[in-house]
């Protein structure tokens, strides 16, 4: 149950670290501090439910596309955070294709180095417990 805690603090964290950087790093990404929460939430859970239906969706229909299924997932996510009132704009093509880029890049990476950091302590704590 805590890693279970962990990697959702680490995923959160990571999705409100993207979100955050892509609104400093590209002039057509808008994030208002009064949104801030809500649009995280809304990227997060959209991200983690739309991840495992596009890559089923893909094997089926497109198994070429399998490996930019977190490009994709991730651009999706950013329209369906997009249309809540009050959290993130994108405005123009560009922006939009440098922000999956720039949240793809930052969550991945977070997704999967953070865990060795975090969890490592854990497992080994794990580990040493249950030798006798």
């Amino acid at each position: 149950m805590i890693r279970f805690l962990i990697r959702l603090a680490i995923y959160v964290g990571t999705a409100a670290l993207a979100l955050f950087v892509a609104s400093l790093l590209l002039p057509g990404f808008g994030l208002s501090a009064s949104g801030f929460i809500i649009a995280v939430a809304v990227f997060a859970i959209a991200q983690s439910i739309l991840t495992p239906f596009i890559v089923n969706m893909a094997r089926k229909y497109a198994p070429a596309v399998l490996g930019g299924i977190g490009l994709v997932s991730t651009f999706v996510a950013l329209l369906l955070a997009s249309l809540f009132p009050g959290g993130i704009t994108l405005s123009g093509i560009d922006t939009w294709v440098l922000a999956s880029l720039i949240v793809w890049l930052i969550t991945a990476l977070g997704g999967w180095l953070l865990p060795l950091l975090f969890l490592r302590g854990k497992l080994a704590d794990s580990s040493a417990a249950a030798k006798p």
